[in-house]
């Protein structure tokens, strides 16, 4: 048995690794916005972004849907800081209710599309053959499809709900991580260890889920970051084109669309404040996307550091 001079020896070893390893996580945090100031400034925005989806409900100063007729088309004041509508709601209160949406639709297109089309990539890349082949030329044919193309046919089909737009922008997001992770499983598939596996006999899935897929993770993760501004881009076209995410649910391609064109000369913050939403959010994601492919990715690593 273990005396308690052992068990208290024991638990300040692990505190010092914990404690380690949390400087180490600090260390390499702070190397990464050294290197990549722009990522950094990309994952502020992001975590920006995040937060005021998640708390918009208690940020938002006014009701972003109430009317107020007597305060309509007001310039930005201190009582409304990005004027209001002709209606009179508080553009500031629409734009924060709007972050809620464009990060549910891009997080969960990204999930469902990228996600998916990992999957269908690492299991192509590693079995070959005539399935390879097969789904490969599913790919062709979908890639040749334009994304915003294809949204607007399914938006057509199956109607413009939140989910409905959801699985249209995730069917945009699967051909470029599956091309993408694929290569990245043929090149796993040819390693030494997977070949010694093979030779001890173990099973096509455990090899691809023990050995193929975590080495297909960080392409895949720079596919994912990249592919969320895009997502938020494409939801903010659909909703400007009118078949996107459908009322009450704000949006700010729809502020762009209806009042924001109707009132670009008259009343210039309506179109202003949307659009500089989307340009941000979508800027972070390609900022911190680039900075997260130059970390990750082996052959430009070296480069990276050297600039």
């Amino acid at each position: 048995m273990n005396s308690p001079g052992q068990g208290a020896v024991a638990a300040s070893l692990q505190a010092i690794a914990r404690t380690t390893k949390r400087g180490r996580y600090r260390r390499e945090v702070w190397r990464f916005f050294r290197a990549k100031p722009l990522g950094a400034i990309g994952l502020f925005f992001i975590f920006l972004t995040l937060f005021v989806a998640a708390f918009g409900t208690f940020l938002q100063p006014y009701d972003p849907i109430q009317m107020r007729f007597t305060e309509r088309l007001e310039a930005p004041s201190a009582n409304h800081l990005l004027g209001t509508d002709p209606f009179g709601r508080d553009v500031l209160s629409n734009i924060i209710a709007g972050a809620k949406v464009s990060v549910y639709v891009g997080f969960v297109s990204v999930l469902l599309g990228a996600g998916l089309g990992g999957i269908w990539g690492v299991t192509s890349g590693y079995l070959g053959g005539r399935f390879d082949l097969i789904s490969q030329r599913l790919v062709d044919i979908k890639q040749s499809i334009p994304t915003l193309a294809l949204a607007l046919a399914v938006v057509a089909t199956f109607g413009n709900s939140l989910n409905i737009v959801v699985l249209a922008i995730s069917l945009g997001a699967l051909g470029g991580a599956v091309r993408v992770v694929r290569s990245q499983a043929i090149t796993v598939r040819h390693m030494p260890y997977v070949e010694a596996a093979l030779s001890i006999g173990a099973s096509n899935r455990r090899i691809i889920l023990r050995h193929v897929l975590p080495n297909c993770v960080p392409p895949w993760i720079i596919v994912a970051s990249a592919g969320l501004g895009a997502a938020i881009l494409a939801e903010a076209s659909l909703s400007f084109l009118g078949v996107g995410v459908p009322p009450p649910h704000p949006s700010w391609g729809r502020m762009l669309s209806g009042l924001g064109r109707d009132y670009l000369t008259a009343a210039p913050w309506l179109s202003f404040a949307p659009g500089l939403a989307i340009m941000t959010v979508v800027l972070a994601f390609n900022l911190f996307g680039d900075a997260l492919r130059d970390v990750l990715d082996p052959k430009l690593r070296g480069t990276s550091r050297r600039r």
